[in-house]
């Protein structure tokens, strides 16, 4: 089932979207104000759909913040028919702008032209995240809460193989597998777990206590990205 995230204030418009768009198999959440829509962001949803006027605030910060995360696709909703407003939004990296009042139809078909882009473009997604983490692969950086940590090649591998697999548990016998093929180096049991405890000290706020790399014991380790 498909997640939408819809931060709108007007009940009415809500309503309607939400009761129209779960007839049609997504499942719509709603957040009333940037507040709201802040407490229930999470990495699950396939989309957010955003009005840009708010009552604590505009929908261009509410992106900024997505964005900073996440690579979640964002449709614009507005009352404002302005060419500078929509080129704003664009400009910005929005998927998609629609004016208000629009027919539901019109935004179904929307969001699915957006999701279908989005699934083929997946594979050429540059940018992965994770909580305050980001991993930049055409630059080979990584950064925690927007400042870049120094990591080796091989810690390297081994959090982009996390970050492309995220909230997945991903076996010990695997990870040695793709990093010795990345390599060509050998890799054995103790060389992981060395190489799992030197990057947990660089990207987890307590490294005794992970939260991001998780050990699933007797089986391997799995990279959440939710927050408690």
């Amino acid at each position: 089932m498909r997640k939408i995230l819809l931060i709108e204030d007007d009940e009415n418009i809500s309503f309607g979207i939400k009761t129209y768009l779960e007839k049609d198999g997504f499942k719509v959440d709603i957040g009333e104000n940037l507040a709201r829509g802040k407490k229930k962001f999470n990495f699950k949803y396939d989309l957010i759909i955003l009005d840009m006027n708010l009552p604590d605030g505009t929908g261009y910060e509410f992106f900024s913040f997505v964005k900073s995360k996440s690579n979640i696709p964002i449709i614009f909703l507005t009352v404002v028919d302005e060419e500078e407003e929509i080129v704003k939004g664009l400009d910005l990296g929005a998927d998609d702008y629609i004016i208000k009042p629009f027919k539901l139809s019109i935004l179904k078909s929307r969001i699915n032209t957006v999701l279908r882009r989005v699934k083929r473009d997946k594979t050429l997604i540059d940018t992965l995240f994770c909580k305050d983490l980001k991993l930049i692969k055409s630059q080979t950086k990584v950064f925690k809460e927007n400042k870049e940590i120094d990591i080796t090649s091989r810690e390297y591998k081994l959090l982009e193989l996390f970050m492309e697999n995220q909230n997945q548990t991903l076996t010990r016998e695997l990870i040695i597998k793709r990093l010795w093929d990345i390599d060509g180096d050998f890799i054995n049991d103790n060389t992981l777990t060395v190489t799992i405890k030197r990057l947990r000290e660089k990207i987890e706020d307590n490294p005794n206590k992970p939260i991001i790399i998780k050990t699933i014991r007797g089986i391997g380790y799995r990279m959440e990205n939710e927050y408690d």
